[in-house]
């Protein structure tokens, strides 16, 4: 069931050129020469309930204005969006209710309230029932252990401190769906541990639906089984992690050390250097396995470690992003 719908949205911005200098100034004033950007442009994909979807991109993409325009903030061009088969644009008090919504550099806890306060102000603003505040509140505890600090004023908070509240926020009105932009950015491992964590115990624990923007793709791979790579206002690419790695990378390299130099060659294998006792062979995954090729190439010579070197996630994210813009 789709709980996310997004058909041919666009964003466009009004861009006011300015012409330098004095002569330029003046001209300004009574001419506007304007042109229109396109943040988003043309983008549609469809989201079901409990997915975890990592929805990323350069700076610049479009990730945020597209996020902004989901949860109601701000208003396409054109295009529609449905969430649970209402506009937010429409019925954004309908939908926000729905919604859970934390950005990494933007802080909604009050500065100047103890931690504490700022949930229970929340409480009112959602007009979250009491047993369901409680309710709640005992389990995003158990996830983030904030007890520790709920009588501290927000001010004094350290960042993964804010961050764990700032998520225990966006969820005590038990939303459905949860939009998460840049949730890691700036903090530690162990809070990027505790983040983590917490998306993957509330996924499993109430089937949150979960849009993840981020520029760790440590979160993409933990957390995602698919993603949806947006450049230029245009998504390159949508599907899950694996297709994406075999088709942009499809290669895998087989670090074998023997117990004396050798040169040990096999049909379906490119041998990429040999130096010593160590042989490194190039492979396509689709080809044979690696434990195949380690068998066959133990057949000729004894083997003493054996090493594989996968593609780094990051090598092919920059790879979409190349061909997206030769295109």
């Amino acid at each position: 069931m789709d709980i996310i719908k997004v058909s041919h949205l666009v964003k466009e911005y009004k861009k006011i050129k300015k012409e330098m200098g004095l002569k330029g100034a003046v001209k300004n004033l009574f001419v506007q020469d304007a042109e229109y950007v396109r943040a988003v442009d043309d983008i549609s994909f469809e989201i079901e309930k409990g997915d975890i979807v990592a929805y990323i991109g350069p700076n610049g993409a479009g990730k945020s204005t597209t996020v902004k325009m989901l949860s109601g903030i701000m208003r396409p061009t054109s295009g529609e969006i449905l969430i649970n088969g209402i506009s937010p644009q429409k019925e954004r008090k309908r939908v926000v209710k729905n919604l859970g919504v934390v950005f990494g550099q933007r802080s909604q806890l009050n500065w100047n309230l103890r931690l504490g306060e700022t949930f229970e102000l929340l409480k009112r603003i959602y007009q979250i029932d009491g047993a369901l505040y409680e309710k709640n509140i005992k389990m995003l505890d158990e996830i983030f252990q904030f007890r520790e600090f709920i009588d501290t004023p927000v001010r004094q908070l350290s960042l993964g401190q804010r961050m764990r509240g700032d998520l225990a926020a966006a969820m005590l009105h038990s939303p459905e769906i949860l939009f998460l932009d840049e949730p890691t950015i700036g903090l530690d491992v162990e809070a990027k541990y505790s983040v983590r964590k917490f998306i993957k115990e509330i996924n499993a624990r109430s089937k949150t639906t979960i849009i993840l923007t981020t520029h760790d793709l440590g979160d993409v791979q933990e957390l995602c089984k698919r993603l949806i790579i947006i450049n230029d206002g245009k998504i390159i690419e949508d599907g899950s992690l694996d297709e994406l790695v075999d088709r942009i990378a499809p290669y895998r390299q087989l670090v074998i050390d023997f117990y004396h130099p050798i040169t040990v060659g096999h049909p379906k294998a490119e041998l990429v250097s040999v130096e010593e006792a160590r042989a490194v062979y190039k492979f396509r995954k689709d080809e044979i396995t690696a434990a195949q090729l380690i068998e066959d190439i133990s057949h000729t010579a004894p083997i003493k470690e054996v090493g594989l070197r996968e593609a780094k996630i990051d090598d092919i994210i920059r790879t979409a992003y190349r061909g997206s813009a030769q295109l």
